[in-house]
């Protein structure tokens, strides 16, 4: 604080930041009766504000930066001196303005400890409440309607405070004090299901939908082999892993062997799911082929409640929590496609063929939010889903910009919109494929721009003319700015690191639309804001069938023995697949196919070769299973060449051809030598350009087995990998990378580098 503000007696503070719905003002409050000053503080379109007056204003401030509640994130604080008012005592006063100015709400937070006391303390008239929430946790984000976060703008607006609930509401000392959240057994939601008709339910096999925090989830017994089963049959989802929730860390040892980082993951205050390896105990169906299980903690006091049911009784197994904890599989509550069903009226009927029981509860949920995935990669924290529990907490871009619309991908869709110097990347919105989802994803684009009360000066969007995200894009009354997909997954990873300059990057996925309307997805780039070069690719391999070869890995199968010019095996090799002979002699007679530079398509010649997938029925299936075979890489000696600008892996194709290789065997040489190829490749540009960084993206990156090894490999060689940890690397991070562009574009359109592409604005 400056002398002068010292010596004024009273000062004006602005809080910006994450700082409204999570007990500010009441901290606020009780740092003034702590320090004996008087003044107010408030919420409004900007964040806190507050007029503070007296002798200690120093010892104030400080504690003001040092002790913030739990789920607050302070941006900035203005301090300016004023003249003395002299009115006496401090107050909370209402809110004011009407408009969404320049704060933002916090994500949902899971049930705090004190409140978890309370839930399970006869004494506490929130015992045993499903519902019970205070300033430190509970929906946030989900039940908002609009700023400033006030009770009458959520979802809680229709619940009156009874006697006790209004008492903690106005008491400075209670945990209570102005949560918006707070409800009661006496004035507050209700479930339509008591806790113990859901948990005999689930422990006699059956199939229960539960209205949660961001939408409906699906549960069943996760140890019983006919439920699995029974839920993958009537949601049409036959292999695709499922999540599982346990009760506590010490429940999830039954089932998993979590690291230090992985448990630290799980236990934070958005109890996202977290990938971590299998050790025993559930159904074969949870997690079919693979080596790991995403598990998660429970995130809202029912389920707390439902496992605390679950204890007490005994499975169709004979067996209580004594000998087994319960598992519980834990899946969004979909059909066909759709997004997470979050209305009452909707789940009643579109979930009736799935669930045995529905439970529905009165607190409506305003704004859809499917569950966080994450793991660790490299040591640190990255996300396969970014969701409940972190949206809508932005990304720091390091310096103010111009507002843009980034439209994101066609599958694990997402939009991003920027303000001043952050990004604010949507939840998961998931493939825009059906109606509903195309509805939730143009819902979320005009919600975000409304919350952050900005009008921006650009769209971005892909290249692919047919995407249903560039459509929306090119119906907005902007500019159109067209990204090419893989330097935007890179240039993704150099904005959350703010890598300014010329950066080399690599970029593996499965599909990505090239400039000239090619097929790639295995890239090497030099990308500069909104300006890229391509330095390389991978050696196409055709695509037979088209969109069919992603579904049916045989197909890339045939294509790899076409690039070995060993066609006349596709019989031997597909034994099973009578098309197979047919298409590789179509293929070899016309060369009609189209080509494609995709590390997930070879992934998927690998997986069809050493006969461990030839028909995936969820995306990156095959390489998820050659994932889960891998156990240590090693490298099949010259496995690949590099001719001029082109990374060759041919040789390593011919490798898993070798008579008695295992699946497993195969996994580990196709994960060495594609470790060891890449590494050489980006070594090389890396020499050759005298840069030292190199930032890693796409959908393969998530594979933790290739991002460890290749990022080990590179340091190995002096080059420092840089790894997405804001965003997935996945498709769910593309609109992040097209934002950045986008802001470069318009930042920077006046400078010019020589033999590099920029994406160009159309009308």
């Amino acid at each position: 604080m400056s002398p002068a503000a010292a010596d004024s007696g009273r000062l004006r503070i602005r809080v910006r930041g994450a700082v409204q719905g999570v007990g500010f003002r009441p901290f606020v409050h009780r740092l003034a009766a702590r320090y004996g000053l008087s003044g107010f503080v408030l919420n409004d379109e900007d964040g806190v504000l507050a007029e503070i007056e007296g002798t200690a204003l120093d010892l104030f401030l400080a504690a003001l930066r040092t002790e913030t509640p739990p789920l607050a994130h302070i941006d900035g604080i203005d301090v300016t001196p004023m003249p003395r008012d002299g009115t006496p005592g401090f107050s909370i006063r209402d809110s004011a303005g009407t408009h969404r100015g320049r704060t933002r709400i916090v994500p949902d937070a899971a049930t705090c400890r004190s409140c978890l006391e309370e839930l399970f303390d006869p004494a506490s008239r929130f015992h045993l409440y499903p519902f019970v929430t205070c300033v430190d946790c509970g929906p946030r984000f989900t039940i908002a309607r609009r700023l400033p976060y006030d009770r009458p703008n959520t979802s809680m607006e229709t619940f009156g405070l009874c006697d006790d609930c209004a008492a903690d509401y106005a008491d400075p000392a209670s945990r209570r004090f102005h949560a918006e959240t707070i409800a009661c057994p006496v004035c507050g939601p209700r479930l339509s299901h008591s806790v113990e008709e859901i948990a005999i339910a689930l422990r006699h096999g059956q199939i229960v939908a539960l209205k949660g925090i961001g939408g409906f989830h699906l549960l069943c017994d996760a140890t019983n082999q006919g439920a699995v089963e029974t839920l993958r049959r009537r949601k049409h989802r036959p292999a695709k892993p499922f999540a599982v929730m346990v009760a506590n860390e010490a429940s999830v040892d039954h089932i998993a062997a979590p690291s230090l980082a992985e448990r630290a993951l799980m236990r934070g205050v958005a109890c996202p799911i977290v990938l971590m390896p299998i050790r025993a105990g559930l159904a074969p169906s949870v997690a079919p082929g693979l080596n790991r299980v995403g598990a998660m903690l429970p995130s809202a006091p029912v389920h707390h409640l439902l496992f605390h049911a679950l204890a007490g009784q005994t499975n169709d197994a004979g067996y209580g929590n004594e000998q087994w904890p319960a598992v519980l599989v834990t899946t969004s509550a979909n059909a066909g496609g759709e997004p997470t069903i979050v209305a009452d009226a909707e789940a009643l009927r579109d979930l009736a063929g799935i669930a045995d029981m529905i439970v529905t509860h009165d607190r409506p949920i305003l704004v859809r939010a499917d569950d966080s995935v994450m793991g660790v990669i490299d040591g640190a924290p990255a996300y396969v889903r970014r969701s409940r529990g972190f949206v809508p907490e932005p990304i720091d871009l390091g310096r103010d910009g111009p507002s843009v619309l980034a439209a994101g991908a066609h599958l694990k869709s997402t939009i991003c919109v920027t303000r001043g110097r952050e990004a604010f990347v949507s939840q998961h919105v998931g493939d825009l494929n059906t109606a509903g989802t195309i509805r939730f994803y143009a819902e979320t684009a005009r919600r975000m721009i409304s919350m952050l009360d900005v009008a921006p000066e650009l769209a971005a969007c892909d290249l692919h003319p047919d995407y249903r995200s560039t459509r929306f894009a090119e119906a907005m009354d902007l500019p159109v700015l067209r990204v090419q997909h893989h330097a935007a997954h890179l240039a993704a990873v150099a904005a959350e690191h703010r890598l300014r300059g010329p950066v080399i990057g690599l970029a593996l996925d499965g599909h990505g639309y090239g400039d000239d309307g090619d097929v790639r997805g295995g890239e090497l780039m030099l990308v500069d804001g909104a300006r890229w070069r391509r330095l390389g690719h991978l050696l196409p391999l055709a695509l037979p069938g088209g969109d069919r070869a992603a579904r049916e890995p045989w197909r890339m199968g045939v294509a790899a023995l076409m690039a070995l010019e060993r066609g006349g095996e596709a019989v031997r090799r597909f034994p099973g697949i009578a098309l197979a002979g047919r298409l590789a002699a179509v293929s070899a007679a016309s060369g009609q196919w189209a080509a494609t530079t995709s590390m997930g398509r070879l992934f998927d010649a690998a997986a069809a070769l050493l006969g461990v997938c030839m028909e995936q029925s969820y995306e990156g299936q095959a390489a998820m299973a050659l994932e889960a075979l891998a156990g240590v890489p090693r490298c099949v000696p010259e496995g690949y060449r590099i001719v001029g600008n082109i990374l060759d892996f041919r040789p390593l194709l011919a490798g898993l051809l070798e008579p008695g290789l295992t699946p497993g065997e195969g996994a580990a040489l196709f994960h060495g030598t594609l470790i060891a190829g890449l590494a050489d490749w980006v070594g090389q540009a890396a020499e050759r350009s005298g840069r030292t960084d190199a930032v890693l993206g796409g959908g393969c990156l998530m594979n933790r087995v290739l991002a460890e090894g290749l990022a080990s490999a590179l340091r190995a060689r002096g080059i420092v990998p840089w790894l997405a940890r804001a965003m997935p690397a996945n498709d769910g991070g593309l609109s992040f990378g097209q934002a950045a562009m986008a802001r470069a574009h318009l930042m920077h359109r006046s400078h010019t580098m020589p033999d590099v592409q920029e994406v160009i604005p159309c009308a």
